[in-house]
């Protein structure tokens, strides 16, 4: 639909007090809905911070992700608010219809999850179809160096994302020059956005230092319904990452799926890029289970490409890749992971899952 006609200066209203609060459900990775609460203004902070750093004045948006998900509704936001153009469809997997929506790609915005995106690109047509886009977001659950190579082959303008339900979208974006030039960070700042990498005990930290990821931004969420927070104004993170020399702010995992095995820090990230990059899984989630000796055992939960594909035939292929702590010690083979529509696993039932099948 063409929202144009029905354009409104509704991003200049501020919404009053308690009423006309707006409550959007978050919690993919833990398997525990809540809703954070969100205001008017919050939502056209975001679009205006995506329309000062992408400059754009009318947003077009091509969405293939559910409304109920901040970033779907984002992108209708987006338009609605901009007097831009809309094409909804209830799933990703209609692309493959090839149907004709008679639109111009090279000026709509589509937002795509990694394993969405990964998908597209097996099919050569979609993927140089994709390639005309003015960008792809790419955001939800971490990507992974693959999958990029995969998208610069077919010169796909992407633009790895880094934002959440409680920032009404992205914070942080790379832009798509950047990554076609090489750059597989999440980019930089959002005008409307602040971040801060500090230390456990509060230091802020330099270039090139890990630490937990605090943001500061116009549009954070008042809250978890029903709990109104005291203080908004800032939000502590369960994201590690660190900022380039260049700015570039790079997330590399969450603190609290951080693996202490033997007393090294594993990184689930990293293990997963590293198995990824073999070609012999489709799907991989790695996590820490409980032992006496090690206090965490490093564990992959796999998709395997073939039948034959095997804990040994992986061991041989990041052997060299990775450091022997790092590699895991417990592999479990499944039939798919439980992601929910924006590609994020769900940790609390894959626990369960590893724990029932090494018994």
């Amino acid at each position: 639909k063409n929202f144009k006609s029905t354009q409104r200066n509704l991003f200049k209203k501020t919404l009053p007090n308690e009423q006309n609060l707006i409550m959007i459900p978050t919690g993919g990775s833990s398997g525990k809905i809540k809703f954070a609460v969100h205001t008017w203004e919050n939502l056209m902070s975001s679009v205006r911070g995506f329309q000062e750093y992408f400059q754009v004045q009318e947003i077009n948006s091509f969405c293939v992700l559910p409304l109920y998900h901040v970033s779907g509704l984002m992108q209708f936001m987006r338009s609605f608010t901009t007097g831009g153009n809309l094409i909804i469809l209830p799933s990703y997997k209609d692309i493959f219809d090839k149907k004709e929506w008679n639109i111009n790609p090279n000026e709509f915005f589509i937002s795509l999850v990694p394993t969405q995106l990964q998908k597209l690109l097996q099919n050569a047509e979609i993927a140089n179809w994709l390639s005309n886009f003015q960008t792809v977001l790419l955001g939800g659950a971490p990507a992974w160096e693959e999958l990029f190579d995969a998208a610069r082959k077919y010169q796909i303008k992407l633009a790895p994302t880094y934002g959440m339900t409680e920032t009404a979208s992205q914070v942080a974006t790379l832009k798509p020059e950047d990554f076609l030039a090489g750059n597989n960070s999440n980019g930089q700042v959002l005008p409307h956005a602040k971040i801060i990498v500090q230390s456990e005990s509060g230091e802020i930290l330099g270039q090139n230092q890990i630490g937990n990821i605090i943001i500061k931004a116009s549009s954070l969420a008042l809250g978890y319904y029903p709990n109104i927070l005291n203080n908004y104004e800032s939000l502590a993170t369960d994201d590690l990452g660190f900022f380039d020399p260049q700015g570039y702010l790079k997330i590399v995992g969450r603190s609290s799926q951080k693996i202490i095995t033997g007393g090294e820090n594993v990184f689930p990230k990293e293990v997963e890029a590293a198995i990824l990059a073999t070609g012999l899984v489709s799907d991989v989630c790695v996590i820490g289970l409980a032992d006496k000796y090690w206090g965490e055992i490093v564990t992959a939960i796999y998709v395997g490409n073939t039948f034959q594909v095997s804990r040994e035939n992986l061991l041989a292929a990041i052997d060299g890749k990775l450091s022997k702590f790092k590699q895991p010690k417990y592999w479990v083979r499944v039939e798919s992971l439980p992601r929910n529509s924006q590609g994020k696993v769900n940790q609390k039932l894959l626990k369960e899952i590893a724990i029932q099948r090494l018994g």
